[in-house]
């Protein structure tokens, strides 16, 4: 299964790892989200927002998610044995809730990785500076009436020619938003639909989006990045490129 793995992340822009971890962690990070809320599980009379924030998360449930033996192996397969640096807490928690209102933040992207000196905006750039993947750990139950996040797939590979003008200063994900939602508008939709312990490894080029949530389940879900332990390298004199580099390569020589 590992070449599979590693060719279908390649082609796709992503893998999902079913049970990466527990689903009884899950579980206890679920509590302790609903805690950081403030909301009653069982009331959505106080589910106030249609998306609620989430930063930093140290507890025991999230390090032993982020830290499963798959996951691991995993992150060996994609970007490579000692590239990457392993998480004890995760951060970046958007948790959707049925709501009337449109949530404003729904847009095609890809997420900014870096912030230059200087800049209010987080930046991207060809080399993916300071991400090694983009991850989506589900801590709930999510179908597709749960405002799943919704992926265009293989779209990561028409983003680096979007990247490649701008040089190693980038791009701030705002000002690459139009950009790379033009550039992927023929991929196919999938929608990162599974089970309390399901884990997305995705590319970090990825262009994907919320959606507003009109079903009746709050989403629990975390977004964290999977930071490198040294850059990526487009041009290597082995030859030993990692899969998330071989997809830049080859989002490269598709524009070519």
């Amino acid at each position: 299964m590992d070449d599979e793995t590693v060719e279908r992340f390649i082609e796709d822009g992503f893998v999902r790892i079913e049970g990466a971890f527990p689903p009884r962690v899950a579980e206890d990070a679920a509590r302790l989200l609903w805690r950081e809320t403030g909301y009653d599980p069982d009331d959505p009379g106080t589910w106030e927002e249609p998306v609620r924030w989430v930063s930093s998360m140290e507890q025991g449930p999230f390090a032993a998610a982020a830290n499963s033996p798959a996951l691991h192996r995993a992150f060996d397969l994609l970007v490579g044995e000692r590239r990457w640096q392993p998480r004890y807490a995760l951060g970046s928690f958007p948790l959707r809730f049925p709501h009337p209102d449109e949530p404003d933040d729904a847009g095609w992207h890809i997420e900014g990785s870096y912030l230059p000196d200087g800049r209010s905006l987080y930046h991207s750039n060809l080399s993916s500076q300071g991400r090694a993947l983009l991850m989506l750990f589900l801590f709930s139950e999510v179908t597709e009436d749960d405002a799943p996040t919704r992926i265009r797939v293989g779209s990561h590979l028409d983003v680096p020619p979007v990247l490649a003008p701008h040089g190693e200063t980038g791009a701030s994900f705002l000002e690459l938003g139009p950009k790379v939602a033009g550039a992927s508008a023929h991929r196919p939709l999938t929608l990162a639909t599974g089970r309390p312990g399901d884990v997305y490894l995705c590319h970090p080029f990825l262009v994907h989006a919320a959606q507003p949530h009109h079903g009746t389940r709050p989403r629990l879900m975390a977004q964290p990045p999977l930071y490198p332990a040294v850059p990526n390298e487009l041009e290597r004199a082995d030859g030993d490129y990692s899969a998330v580099e071989t997809a830049i390569r080859r989002g490269l020589a598709q524009e070519a």
